[in-house]
Order: structure tokens, then sequence, then C-alpha cells
């Protein structure tokens, strides 16, 4: 059993259908206790930083997630639920986010033929492409495990950290190869 965070950030609908793909039962969910008892959680994101970190608090989710994130279980974040995880974002003028990663979150410089948010497909590590959409990026860090380059600069696409997984594209919205990796942490 796989639970999906419901904290009024997410891209729920497509997250849930990707998991049915691969057979494997969800629960989508707003309540910390069956976050805490989760064997699986799945931390998926669209939109702001600062208002997802308000939800987050409103419904008492952010020591849940914390915990999901870093007592060994497997954790998937996608999208802005990787964005959040790092310490600081500078979306919305500035927000602390939650920590878990020590990284800052930050806005693609406007450069001329590249257009922000990046939408689209894009390469982690040079190789297999998977679906973008974001106007701010994690820095590279000792926790990337996967980069991706837009806009003139090379940024974090994916974290591995043990159990503890995190991408800045939609697995859930790239096909074959999103399955694939889906597949993959369900396994770990």
């Amino acid at each position: 059993m796989t639970v999906i965070v419901d904290y009024r950030a997410g891209n729920l609908t497509s997250v849930k259908l990707a998991f049915a793909a691969l057979g494997e039962p969800v629960e989508v969910t707003n309540d910390p206790g069956k976050v805490r008892a989760a064997p699986r959680v799945v931390f998926p994101g669209v939109g702001a930083a600062r208002s997802a970190m308000d939800n987050l608090r409103e419904l008492g989710l952010v020591e849940a997630v914390k915990d999901a994130a870093t007592d060994g279980r497997p954790f998937l974040g996608i999208c802005l639920g990787m964005q959040i995880l790092f310490a600081h974002s500078e979306e919305d003028g500035g927000v602390d986010t939650l920590g878990v990663l020590s990284g800052q979150v930050r806005k693609f410089p406007s450069v001329p033929g590249c257009k922000v948010p990046e939408i689209g497909w894009n390469q982690v590590n040079g190789d297999a492409e998977y679906y973008f959409v974001h106007s701010y990026y994690a820095e590279l860090g000792p926790w990337t495990f996967g980069k991706t380059e837009y806009a003139g600069v090379e940024f974090t696409s994916m974290v591995k950290q043990g159990r503890l997984w995190a991408c800045q594209f939609h697995p859930e919205k790239s096909g074959r190869v999103g399955l694939e990796l889906l597949k993959g942490w369900l396994a770990c």
C-alpha cells in the first residue's frame, strides 16, 4: 500500500492512475496519522512553495512528511514535492521549506530562447527523457543523483538517497520511462 499525501498542491489523479497502471494499491489522504503509518509515501506537488508550506502547516502534515522522508521508508517526492524537501526556496520572495535536504531552490534566469517555465521533455544525465514543468530548480549538491540542463543551468533533477527518491520531473506524465522509474521505486 502506498499513501499519496494530499496537501491541496498535488497532481493527485495522474499520480494515482500511474500507480494503478502498475497494480499498486494507493490511498490519497491528508491525515497525518495515515502518513505516519504508511509503508510507502508519495509526496506530489504542483503550485507555489509558500502556499504548499501553508497548507502543510494548516493540515498538521509538516512533521509527518519530514518523518516519512527521513525514517527509511520508501518516500517519493515529485516536482514541488521535491523542491520543498530542500531548506529554502526563492519562490514567492523566499520561503523556508522542510529542510530534509540542505540545499536551495532557485529561479531559472531569463535567457534568450529559453522560456520559463520549462515545459516539456528533457534529459536526465544525458539519457532518458522525462516530462518537466517548472520555473524553479534545486541546486546541485551531494544529494544529486540526476542532473539536467535548462536555461544555461545544470540542476538537480533527481535525488536518490537510500529509499528517499525525489524528482523534479513528472514520472506519472512521462510514459513508459516514468512508469519504469515508479516500478523501481516500488521495489526499493
